[in-house]
């Protein structure tokens, strides 16, 4: 964690540079998600990190073996089930909105 009390505080500069601006967003993002203080946790923004790089490395492994993948109408039970769950939560979004 990160505190001025502590004497383990960084300017916004020095936490860009050491942990990206996307690794900072991450770890700001779950910083106070309750009533309690925000607190920045150091290996919030590290795993944050780590997980960008692993889906990044996905994302290219994916569009390497695009011409592998499947294609043809969706229609599987398992795409049936994918559409409903989609369906489900678009619909129980809208209706959280419409308050």
């Amino acid at each position: 964690q990160m505190s001025k009390s502590t004497g383990n505080f960084l300017t916004l500069t020095q936490a860009v540079d050491k942990f990206s601006a996307d690794g900072m967003r991450l770890a700001l993002a779950d910083a106070g998600d309750t009533v309690e203080d925000a607190n920045f946790v150091e290996a919030m923004a590290d795993a944050g990190i780590l997980r960008l790089y692993t889906w990044v490395e996905w994302v290219k492994e994916m569009i390497a073996n695009r011409d592998s993948l499947r294609s043809g109408p969706a229609s599987t039970f398992n795409d049936r089930v994918f559409a409903s769950e989609m369906s489900a939560g678009i619909m129980k979004t809208d209706q959280n909105y419409e308050k």
